[in-house]
């Protein structure tokens, strides 16, 4: 039963990123496979949010074999990124060079925004204008 309740609530995915949002990839890869994902940087191109992951832009890159399905198309092997799971990547801050985590907050004149707390002023930096 505990089991059914969980895939029903997968539902309820929410994710305070945005398509385009810097994100830093901060698990995941294969150092003896000679992928290590950690640390890298790209854009957000797509969330799958019934998946709960994302495409981030030159990151994951993986190799698919195409067949010719028509005269005119050309054969051959395409490298396109492979999805990576929401859990393993965070905003990165580019003021900051490191990722961190955002949190939204409410204005005097209640507009909500995106932002996150400066790790050594302790305060509310807005991202979005």
């Amino acid at each position: 039963m505990a089991r059914r309740q969980l895939r029903d609530n997968k539902e309820d995915f929410r994710t305070r990123l945005r398509l385009g949002d810097p994100v830093m990839v901060i698990a995941g890869g294969n150092e003896n496979g000679g992928r290590v994902l950690k640390g890298k940087i790209g854009k957000l191109r797509k969330v799958m949010k019934k998946k709960d992951r994302v495409i981030v832009e030159g990151v994951n890159l993986v190799k698919r074999h195409k067949r010719a399905t028509a005269v005119n198309e050309a054969a051959g092997i395409i490298e396109k990124e492979g999805s990576i799971h929401i859990s393993n990547v965070m905003f990165y801050s580019e003021k900051l060079q490191k990722p961190v985590r955002l949190r939204s907050k409410i204005l005097g004149d209640g507009r909500k925004v995106r932002g996150f707390t400066h790790p050594e002023t302790k305060q509310f930096e807005q991202i979005d204008i």
